[in-house]
């Protein structure tokens, strides 16, 4: 018998949320660890808020919220309150009831401006690495460094001179017309105006000039997670500088290898990673000059393993790029993008964890 198509509504519901997403679903098991770490940060939640007043958002609910925006690829606040409030799979993860008010995107974006000045990023990236610690996840011996370039919210055309003072009025203010064919543009001379702490840059030879910031990551090679992460400026030393930061934090504990591309062969690097009684296993880069890797290195078959783990690190950022919204920043200065950067890789380190314990 053919049913019926009615249209009209029921009033009530008897199911929860709860009830209405599977045992099975990814995010319960994403969830169950983000949960264990936020009981970790309560004190520090704690120091973020008056005692009187009136009651904000909860910063447990304001963090899974950005989580589900990593996770789901979601462009804005505004289409995340959008989301919110007719998707039931994101009102239970948040821990919104069916009938809860749904937050003004504004004041969203003004109680995550809370949470970025109390590095809660950090701590919320230290905790998940504290979680997979204590599934013994991480290895303490042999790591990898790698860095990409993440391209600014700003054109362009916003890149002018430092010395300029006197301008022409725009032909159109929202999009003025700018012709700098034929003129020398550099860091040194010129700064954006819309994000003043990007820097010009580019990938190699014969690519396209970008503003953009660079990108930090320092995975450990049993299981691929990232155990550090940073954004600095978009220097042409960027990579060996921060490379060598992650290398003291590692340094210390025993002997330790460190891996990485061509990039990172040159002789004062590798140097400075003896230095510290860190293994140097870059790739070796004979193209244009004698590697500074030779056979007391090489000659192991640990160099061999570390050049094919890491590759694995290229793995997190095409996640940051394609799923994380970092393809394309859409926040401004080296602070903000520095927590959206650790933040993302935390949501990449949860993701990873999800297929590698059983919670």
């Amino acid at each position: 018998m053919r049913g019926e198509d009615l249209q009209q509504a029921g009033m009530f519901s008897y199911l929860s949320p709860e009830q209405r997403v599977p045992q099975k679903h990814p995010l319960r098991a994403i969830r169950k660890i983000a949960d264990a770490v936020f009981v970790q940060l309560s004190p520090q939640f704690d120091k973020l808020y008056a005692r009187m007043g009136r009651p904000s958002i909860a910063p447990e609910k304001l963090l899974r919220a950005l989580l589900l925006q990593v996770l789901y690829s979601v462009r804005s606040e505004r289409l995340l309150m959008e989301e919110l409030d007719y998707n039931m799979l994101f009102r239970w993860f948040v821990g919104l009831n069916m009938d809860d008010g749904v937050w003004d995107a504004t004041t969203f974006t003004k109680n995550r401006a809370r949470l970025l000045r109390g590095d809660i990023a950090e701590q919320f990236f230290a905790g998940v690495l504290d979680q997979a610690r204590e599934h013994e996840l991480l290895s303490d011996e042999h790591f990898t460094v790698d860095g990409t370039l993440l391209e600014a919210a700003a054109s362009l055309k916003s890149f002018k001179s430092k010395d300029e003072t006197d301008e022409p009025p725009p032909d159109d203010p929202g999009n003025p017309t700018v012709n700098f064919h034929g003129q020398k543009r550099s860091n040194k001379t010129h700064q954006s105006t819309t994000d003043p702490d990007a820097m010009l840059c580019r990938k190699g030879k014969g690519k396209e000039a970008k503003l953009g910031y660079a990108g930090h990551l320092l995975m450990e090679n049993r299981s691929g997670l990232a155990v550090s992460a940073c954004v600095t400026s978009a220097t042409g030393t960027a990579e060996r500088a921060a490379a060598l930061d992650f290398a003291d934090e590692i340094s210390g504990h025993g002997r330790v290898t460190l891996g990485g591309d061509k990039n990172y062969d040159t002789h004062d690097f590798v140097k400075d990673l003896r230095d510290l009684q860190v293994t140097p296993h870059v790739a070796q880069n004979n193209t244009s000059r004698k590697s500074a890797i030779d056979g007391r290195t090489t000659r192991h078959e640990g160099y061999q393993i570390s050049q094919q783990k890491r590759k694995r690190i290229e793995e997190i950022f095409g996640w940051l790029k394609t799923v994380g919204l970092l393809r394309k920043l859409r926040h401004r200065g080296t602070e903000r993008v520095n927590w959206i950067f650790i933040f993302a890789t935390a949501a990449y380190n949860l993701v990873r964890m999800r297929k590698l314990v059983t919670v």
